[in-house]
């Protein structure tokens, strides 16, 4: 039932080739990773408890493919710390282990997501108990970058607005530890707001009109 409202949101919501695609790829994942991070939410629980979603945007996670097909892409193994801001529940991060990296963190706004996505990360660690994975239940502009991170993912999260407090806390860890810097950014709707701050596009993919992502990329030496 939950596939069957899922698939019916996202034909509404884009077309029906689309949410075929990603309902296929969303009961191959569920079943390959053995996680629940499927569904949509519109985040209107939050507001109702006073808590400004006006800069955030709707959750809905990534699909797999997409996720695979950049994971892949940038060798995610050969990373030391992945971070995937605006989390939801889990999904990047439960795949981000399956990919080998073994230091993993995530921060998400919603409590509810954040208890989801708890959930998801207790099976993956049984699955790869030497990996590092700890999750925050924060707001992303006031989240301070580890030292260590290497590599950041983004599923258009939020706005401009958060975006550049975003890039701020990032560009500060940068200046405190500099070293090379991935992003990996799907549905780059801000991504004026990375290249401003000097990250170069190396890689962008596009699929069917909707499935679109990039990873940027700014170097040591040019910080």
């Amino acid at each position: 039932m939950q596939y069957l409202k899922y698939f019916f949101y996202l034909a509404t919501n884009w077309n029906i080739t689309i949410a075929w695609h990603i309902i296929r790829n969303e009961i191959r994942g569920e079943k390959k990773y053995g996680i629940n991070t499927r569904g949509a939410d519109d985040l209107k629980h939050l507001e109702k408890k006073g808590i400004d979603i006006s800069h955030a945007t709707i959750y809905m996670p990534v699909s797999y493919d997409l996720l695979e097909m950049f994971f892949a892409e940038i060798n995610l193994s050969s990373f030391k710390h992945f971070v995937d801001i605006g989390c939801g529940k889990s999904r990047a991060m439960c795949v981000a282990a399956a990919y080998g990296i073994n230091k993993i963190s995530g921060i998400e706004l919603s409590k509810e997501l954040y208890n989801a996505a708890k959930e998801n990360i207790a099976v993956t660690k049984q699955k790869y108990p030497v990996t590092d994975i700890k999750i925050y239940n924060n707001d992303a502009f006031y989240f301070d970058i580890d030292e260590d991170v290497d590599c950041i993912f983004m599923f258009n999260p939020f706005d401009e607005t958060i975006m550049s407090g975003v890039m701020e806390n990032i560009e500060t860890s940068l200046e405190n530890n500099p070293r090379d810097m991935t992003i990996v950014y799907i549905n780059p709707l801000e991504k004026h707001v990375l290249l401003d701050w000097g990250y170069e596009e190396i890689f962008h993919s596009k699929k069917m009109h909707y499935l679109e992502g990039s990873v940027f990329v700014k170097l040591k030496e040019i910080q």
